[in-house]
Formats: C-alpha cells, sequence, structure tokens
C-alpha cells in the first residue's frame, strides 16, 4: 500500500479507539512515512515505554516529536536530544507525530505542539531529554529486575544493556515489553553536555531519504478513498464579503459536486479533481460587497506612516536610558535618515491546504500546519464539537515560516465546507493567487533614525522611531501591554543586566543617551508573524544607520560598532568572526566593489553577516559571497545549523531584493510568482558560516540570520557606490555603480 493511498476497506472500516479519542480509521501507516503519525501512538503494534519513546521487537527506536517539521530540521534535531539520553542506535531511530487530540487527552503530555520563533528546540529541550532519558532508565530497570541484579550495574549504549559482571546482555527491543510495565522514575538525570556524543554532532537529518525517492507525503499530496476536492475564492478586498454567486453556471461543468459558501467572505466549488474545481470557480459569477476598505491603497499607506514618524499621537516605549532629546540637540554632529520596509507574503511553495472529514459528532482533519493544537481549537470550533470530538494530523510542511502558525483560516475553511458534504473527505488547496492576496503578510513600517556626534566622533544620543503596524493588535490583543505591542521591539529591546539571556531580542549597542518608541498606525491589511517578524527590519534601520554614523564619524564601520560592543562580548565575537574570515581592513577579492557588516541579537542567539558585492557601470547588482556567523549557545546539529543559515540568506536576500506586496482598491496586487519573485539560483551568493557556539543557553536558528542579509547587503552597496538605499525591495531602487 502506498503511504498516501488507503484502501476503501479500511475506510469504511469503522471508528477506531485512541489515545486521542477517536479516529475515523484510514490513517496512513508509520512505517509507510515515519514522520506521518496519523495513527497516533496507540496504533504502534510496539510497547510505549514512555510518551516519546517506542521501542519495536526488531529494536527500531521510534521517537514521538510534537513540534513540526518544515524543513528547517526540528524533527531529526529533537530526535537526536531523546537519542542521546536513550542510549540508542542512532541508525535505528525513526520518528512520528503524536496529534494534538492524543495530547489534549493526556493532559498535554507533550506539551507544546507550536512551532515558530525558533522555539522548537531552545523551549523543549529539556523535557524532551528527559523523556529519553527516563526511558533509558526504566529500560535499565526492567533488565535489573530480569537479571536480579543492581541496576546501577546495567549499562546502555547502542541500543544494548549490557551487566558486565554477569556477561549477560539484551537489545533494548529484548527488554521494551518489561519495560514498558515500570513505573516512570523520578529525578532522573541528564547528562552533562561534555559527555554528549550524539548532540552537537552532524548527525544525517530523518527526512532526507524520504524526500530524496518521493515517499513524503505533503498535505498536499495526501490521498484518501472517496475524497472530493475543493478550490475556494475569498474577497479580493480586505474586510469585504459575498453578495451572491450563481452556482447554476457551473453546477454542469465537468465533475462539479457542490458550489458552496464558506463563511461570509468565500465560496468554494467542490468537484472530483482540484483542476475541475478551480475551472468551474474561475467561471463562477460572484459578486461581492468590497466592504469599508475598497479605496485603501500604498500611497495612503505611506502617509499613514510618514505622519507616524514625527506624531506624538499614540507613541509607546520600548527602550530608554539617559536623556536622548536633550543630548541630540547638544551634539557636535546630528545625522537623520528615514528608511522603510513593505508588506511581504510568506509565499510558501505549498500553498494552504487541507482535508477535513465531518459527520454529526466528530470531525477529523489532516493538514501541514506549525500550531498542532491551535488547528484542533480551530477545527472543533468550525465543526461544532467539543475538541474531543475532533483531531488533526500533522503532515510535514512544504514552507511555514510562520503562516501556518497563528492563522488556521485554511483549517476553518475545509472543515466548513467537509460540514456541508457530510462523512465525505473533502481536500482545500488555495490557488496560488488566494495565497498572494488572502495571506498575513510581514507588517509595513517606516523608521526614521536620529544620532548624534560628539567632537570626537563618538556616538552620545539616538532616537529610533518606529512607524507602523502592531501584529499583535491584530492577532493577539491580549499581549498587549498597556496598549503597546513588545513585539514590535524585537532586536531592539532592554537588556537584562542581571540576565543576559533573559531577553532574547535585546539591543546590543551601549548608547549613554536612548529613546526607542513605536507609532502605532494599523492600516486594514492583515499583518503576521512573517519568519524573523520584527527583527528584520529593526535590523536594517540599526545596522545601516550605524553604518552612515560611522562614516560621519569618519570612523571604521566595524570599529565604530565594536566600541559600542563593550558590554556584549558574544555579539562582538560574531562580528569580528566574520570581518577576519572575510578580511576586513585587507584588498578586497577580484571584481568585489563594496563590503558591509551587520549584527544583531534575536531569538535568542547571536548573527553576524558581511556581504561583497559589485555593481555594473549599468546598474546590475552582483552578490559575490556572505559570511555569516551564529552563536545559538548549544549547537544541536551544527551541519543542520549551517543549512539553516544559508536557507536563510535565500529567504532574507529574495525579500530585500525583490519582494514587496502593494495595496490598491484594498487589496494585494501581486498574485504570483511572476510580480512576486523569489531569490533565482544565478543571483545566490556564496555563503560562509561560521557555527561558533559559546555554551551556557538554548538560542534558535531558522529565523535570526535573516535578518542581517539585509542590511549586510545594503551596506555593500552603499561601500561599493556611494549611494545608500533606504527604501526596500532594492529592485525599485535605482543602483548607480
Amino acid at each position: 500500500m502506498n503511504a498516501h493511498e488507503i484502501s476503501r476497506r479500511s475506510f469504511v472500516g469503522g471508528v477506531t479507539a485512541t489515545a486521542g479519542g477517536m479516529t475515523f480509521g484510514f490513517h496512513i501507516p508509520f512505517d509507510a512515512n515515519p514522520a506521518h503519525a496519523a495513527a497516533g501512538a496507540a496504533g504502534a503494534a510496539a510497547p510505549e515505554i514512555n510518551a516519546w519513546v517506542v521501542v519495536k521487537p526488531d529494536d527500531t527506536v521510534v521517537i514521538r516529536i510534537a513540534r513540526s517539521e518544515m524543513g528547517q530540521g526540528t524533527l531529526t534535531g529533537l530526535a537526536q536530544l531523546v537519542a542521546e539520553e536513550l542510549e540508542c542506535d542512532w541508525s535505528k531511530v525513526t520518528t512520528e507525530y503524536p496529534t494534538p487530540g492524543q495530547n489534549l487527552a493526556r493532559d498535554r503530555i507533550w506539551k507544546d505542539f507550536g512551532t515558530g520563533g525558533s522555539r522548537g528546540i531552545r523551549t523543549s529541550h529539556d523535557y524532551v531529554r528527559m523523556g529519553g532519558a527516563t526511558a533509558r532508565e526504566m529500560l535499565k530497570l526492567a533488565a535489573a529486575a530480569e537479571w536480579k541484579v543492581p541496576v546501577g550495574e546495567i549499562v546502555a549504549a547502542e541500543s544494548i544493556l549490557t551487566h558486565k559482571a554477569s556477561g549477560k546482555s539484551a537489545s533494548f527491543g529484548q527488554m521494551a515489553a518489561a519495560a514498558a510495565k515500570i513505573e516512570q522514575p523520578k529525578g532522573v538525570a541528564l547528562k552533562d553536555p561534555k559527555d554528549w556524543k550524539i548532540i552537537g554532532k552532524p548527525m544525517p537529518r530523518l527526512d532526507t531519504a524520504d524526500k530524496t525517492n518521493g515517499k513524503l507525503v505533503y498535505g498536499i499530496d495526501l490521498k484518501l478513498p472517496g475524497m472530493l476536492n475543493a478550490a475556494i475564492r475569498a474577497c479580493p478586498t480586505f474586510g469585504g464579503k459575498v453578495t451572491s454567486f450563481d452556482a447554476a453556471k457551473v453546477k454542469a461543468m465537468p465533475g462539479v459536486k457542490y458550489v458552496v459558501q464558506v463563511g461570509d467572505n468565500a465560496v468554494a466549488v467542490v468537484a472530483d479533481t482540484w483542476w475541475r474545481a478551480k475551472m468551474a470557480l474561475d467561471s463562477l459569477p460572484i459578486t461581492w460587497d468590497p466592504g469599508p476598505n475598497k479605496d485603501l491603497s500604498s500611497a495612503a499607506i505611506k502617509a499613514l506612516l510618514t505622519e507616524g514618524l514625527t506624531s506624538d499621537k499614540d507613541v509607546f516605549v520600548g527602550n530608554s536610558s539617559g536623556d536622548a532629546k536633550t543630548a541630540l540637540s547638544g551634539a557636535a554632529k546630528t545625522v537623520e535618515a528615514i528608511y522603510s520596509v513593505p508588506y511581504q507574503n510568506h509565499a510558501t511553495l505549498e500553498p494552504m491546504n487541507a482535508t477535513a472529514v465531518w459527520t454529526a459528532d466528530k470531525c477529523e482533519v489532516w493538514c501541514p500546519t506549525q500550531n498542532g493544537e491551535g488547528s484542533l481549537a480551530a477545527a472543533a470550533k468550525a465543526a461544532g464539537h467539543a475538541q474531543n470530538k475532533c483531531d488533526v494530523h500533522k503532515i510535514h510542511i512544504g514552507g511555514g515560516f510562520g503562516r501556518r502558525g497563528s492563522f488556521q483560516d485554511y483549517v476553518t475553511q475545509a472543515v466548513l465546507i467537509a460540514k456541508q458534504v457530510p462523512g465525505v473527505p473533502v481536500k482545500l488547496i488555495w490557488s496560488r493567487e488566494e495565497d498572494m492576496t488572502q495571506g498575513h503578510y510581514h507588517p509595513v513600517t517606516m523608521g526614521r533614525m536620529v544620532g548624534g556626534l560628539d567632537d570626537k566622533g563618538n556616538l552620545t544620543g539616538l532616537h529610533m522611531r518606529i512607524s507602523g503596524q502592531s501584529i499583535l493588535s491584530v492577532v493577539r490583543p491580549e499581549g498587549l501591554q498597556n496598549g503597546k505591542d513588545p513585539v514590535v521591539f524585537q532586536g531592539v529591546a532592554p537588556d537584562d543586566p542581571v540576565k543576559p539571556t533573559a531577553n532574547e531580542h535585546a539591543f546590543c549597542y551601549s548608547i549613554p543617551n536612548l529613546l526607542i518608541d513605536h507609532a502605532m498606525r494599523n492600516p486594514a491589511v492583515p499583518p503576521g508573524f512573517w519568519r524573523g517578524v520584527n527583527v528584520n527590519q529593526n535590523a536594517v534601520y540599526v545596522e545601516c544607520f550605524m553604518d552612515e554614523l560611522a562614516k560621519a564619524a569618519g570612523r571604521d564601520a566595524l570599529e565604530f560598532r565594536l566600541a559600542l560592543l563593550g558590554n556584549q562580548p558574544k555579539a562582538a565575537a560574531v562580528l569580528k568572526a566574520v570581518a577576519e574570515q572575510a578580511g576586513w581592513g585587507k584588498p578586497m577579492p577580484d571584481g568585489v566593489q563594496g563590503r558591509g557588516l551587520a549584527m544583531m541579537r534575536s531569538f535568542g542567539s547571536y548573527t553576524a553577516a558581511l556581504a561583497e558585492v559589485s555593481v555594473s557601470a549599468d546598474g546590475k547588482l552582483k552578490l559575490h559571497r556572505i559570511v555569516a556567523a551564529t552563536d545559538s549557545g548549544y549547537a544541536v546539529n551544527p551541519k543542520q545549523i549551517a543549512m539553516q543559515v544559508e536557507g536563510s540568506f535565500v529567504y532574507g536576500l529574495g525579500a530585500a531584493l525583490h519582494q514587496e506586496i502593494t495595496i490598491k482598491n484594498g487589496g494585494a496586487v501581486e498574485t504570483n510568482f511572476d510580480t512576486y519573485p523569489t531569490l533565482k539560483l544565478s543571483e545566490m551568493p556564496k555563503v560562509e558560516t561560521i557555527v561558533m557556539p559559546s555554551g551556557g543557553w538554548w538560542g534558535g536558528v531558522g529565523e535570526p540570520t535573516i535578518a542581517v542579509a539585509a542590511p549586510a547587503v545594503l551596506n555593500a552597496i552603499a561601500a561599493a557606490t556611494g549611494q545608500r538605499i533606504r527604501s526596500l525591495p532594492i529592485k525599485d531602487q535605482r543602483i548607480r555603480a
């Protein structure tokens, strides 16, 4: 049986109980796709040692991963953490996803299912490792009981339990059934980092083979017996609604089964194939009520943000020390610059999709999601059922970047459609155009920077005004702090001098007089958490302005920064590392005309980048090389970190060079990759990665590097041409050689 083909007999074979309470019985088997545990733990034909570890008789170790895999390597990294403590044979490790329904039924034994903010490993490493350590001790206890020897004399290594004195040994698989019956011990000690054998090593990823041979199932690939397919169109204007549609015009088209309204703002066509559903949808007459935002435009949004740059209305202070305004008024030299960053879409390669089946007393969903528990809550609400009557089966994600985290609109829509076709699985797939125009976009902001220098070129005061959207005010208003959105200040927030790793997004530079504030301006365009979130634009504003200040002071850009990093040795270290490897201050390689630096602390990690560029006589930009350094405290898999850094530059440089969502008549203008291009292979520079974990804390990897991509390139362009680009994307600017 194929990984994504289930027989009709198994589909109608009835409802079977699981740890999550229910399932329809048409699940993707674990052995066909280990990373896709649709059947749940209770269906595994092997004893569960604990919630994290199942050991099969053939010594296969199944490690359960609650977080989501979307290409970033979290699945492999978390498995390394468990395997390290378990002392198992890595070559026999596979993985599976428990479901959020099972998590609910077992009192959230797997804790957080959310995967975002580069938190997959750094906020779960302790209890995940404890799962492996506890399972190891249970296996040892089982062996000690059977051999009647002290458990302290049992050694576990490479999936083998050994009692040296008696010469007895057994594999994990041989002891698994007995271990599963033992009460879980308390207070098991975790290994000292100096004793790690799997953590910190470049272990091969567990999902590579299935990706290479096509075995891996993404949500868009899923097939179920009797499944129908749905295409959907929502109102193209933000806040608009459906007025009417003429289903009779398309009901006779080939394959069409149903034409249904979805909520108050969308219409879907359900057909035997997705393409037929889309063709019918394209022909369907729909009348829209554009709502109150029909005249919204990029120009109007720019005017709103520009007003916020100097206004005192709705302004929130995020970081301050000394008296910045007084220091600026008395400075020997004042430097001012205004920067801007546009709306950007997540543009995941796999568009939003979900498959749902609904009956009067239960609902089940299969979907790529960054937040399984959020998807479960959305499915239950749309289904009209209690959460314990629903479940969600996580599937590998073809790109998340934050879009599949807080936003469950595609899950809600799939369930609302399935609810109108009871008992039949319906797979909803958004078209690329729908994915582009119905996004939750990286927020638009502008930054006004004013710095004051004394007569020796020292920075004595800085005022950073951010004008733009608050994500929390729309997505999670309960997270506001007396009206202030703390997420706006990512990368420029106050540090904690007592606990230097307490604030994961702290401002690193020591400036005697500092004021960083936010003029909250919220256009009707829906904002969202976009990979790296607000660190991205804040890094552009701060790091580009640092170069401008250094130039005004007549000082070297590296030396100028290091002078302000006396209290941040880890930040200085990553900056020095890229400068040394790239040869800062030495002659540039042939063809290179300019170098640029950038440094940031975000998601608990320190990152720096140095970009080398050239600009041709006709203004064509070439990115030659990026040198990047990352200190994430501990490095679970250095090879994977290097790949993550490279991938971050692909994403960050694509946004910096090309990507912009513009607004006209209340909706997004760009509808596909012809108008919202990604980075081309020919544009990608060579990336040299320095992984330099200094230990002592757990930082993120997936997002921090994105922030330094754009400012490093912008500073390199300025060095090469003398031209300072202050507005992204770069494609909108005329670069002069």
